[in-house]
Order: structure tokens, then sequence, then C-alpha cells
């Protein structure tokens, strides 16, 4: 693959800095796993990715506060704790890498304008169901019935993405815990270290 000798290096790629994204590269910090966070992912076409169908409904109303909420904390947590968010920069294009590839340790090369991103893990934070079947079969990937195991096979992970609706505050918080405990599990597969540093002061109980 060309082009591979500038290109960064690091553990995982979250797209999005949305709610999930936030909550998920706050998660990897807290878990000793480093992370490089994008605002999106385009589509083919060029067009940046529509996110599952939006709730409506009086429950997403109620929620709006409380989403605020997290943020809040989210956002305070990313900036002093240094998160590497790029929010002008999308990612353009996700290849997986084959054996004998350069980066032996990396699987996917996530390219964007500004160059080439390599991590062995990515977490999509913005995409409908039905357009990553599309995109793992443009990889020539076997999905089978179960989607979510045939992407965490690859390496990729879903947060704040739902089959129908969007997820709550709560339940995008649940998968973010999920997916960093399941990340960091393999990039620590001897021992998940404890938190490092950093908490999630007065946010609701999950």
């Amino acid at each position: 693959m060309p082009g591979l000798s500038g290109a960064e290096r690091t553990t995982t790629v979250v797209i999005g800095t949305g709610l999930p994204g936030l909550a998920i590269a706050t998660e990897l910090r807290r878990r000793g796993v480093d992370s490089i966070i994008v605002s999106r992912l385009e589509s083919p076409g060029g067009q940046p990715q529509k996110p599952a169908h939006q709730r409506c409904d009086d429950a997403e109303a109620a929620s709006i506060q409380e989403r605020n909420e997290i943020l809040r904390h989210l956002r305070n947590y990313a900036s002093s704790h240094q998160l590497d968010i790029r929010s002008d920069t999308s990612a353009v294009l996700l290849d997986k890498m084959g054996p004998g590839a350069e980066a032996s340790l990396h699987r996917w090369a996530v390219h964007t304008p500004d160059g080439v991103l390599l991590a062995d893990h990515i977490v999509l934070t913005r995409c409908a169901h039905s357009q990553l079947r599309r995109m793992l079969t443009d990889l020539g990937i076997s999905i089978g019935t179960n989607l979510v195991a045939a992407m965490r096979a690859i390496g990729i992970y879903l947060v704040g993405v739902g089959e129908l609706i969007t997820p709550t505050p709560k339940e995008v918080l649940r998968q973010a815990k999920v997916v960093g405990q399941a990340i960091s599990a393999k990039v620590y597969p001897d021992s998940v270290p404890s938190v490092l540093t950093g908490s999630f002061p007065a946010l609701p109980a999950i």
C-alpha cells in the first residue's frame, strides 16, 4: 500500500466528535489506550454519511438536558487531558491492511485529507446498519447474521449506533464502557490496567 511511510500511528481511530465519540475517547484514555478522533466518515460519493434515524419522541425531548450535561463533562475531560480531537478532519477511506503490510500491528489505514492514520481498532459513531453492511461487503467481509460480531472480529466497534433509533445518553455511555473494555483487553491481553486518570464526575449512574 503506497504512501504509508509518513503515516501517523495510533491504537484506535474514533470517527465522530459528538457525544459518542467523546465518550469512547474518554473511556479509552482512562484505560491507557491512545486514540485519534476525527469528525466523520465520508461516503464513497464524498458526502458525509447520514446517521441512523433520530428519535423524535418524548423520551428524546426529556434527555436533551441530560445529554448537554454529559457533553459538558466530556468536553471538560477532553480539554484537561488533551485528547487528540481533529474536528476539521474527516476519514475519506478505510483500507484493511493485508498480511505483510508495513505496519504489522495495525489492521487499518484511515485515509484523511491530511494524511493516513494507522490503527488496529476503529470506532464508528454515526452510521446506519445498512451502510455498515454495505461497507463490510465492499471490503469483501462475510457478515452472516451478527453484524456486531463480524465487525469486532476485524477491529471495528460501534458506539452510539442503533438499529432503528439513536441510543439514549445513558445507553451511549454504557456502550462506550463496553467497547472501551473490549479494546483495552485486546491492547493489554495479559492484564487490564487500572484506570489511569480522571473520571466522569456527576454523570448519571448507568
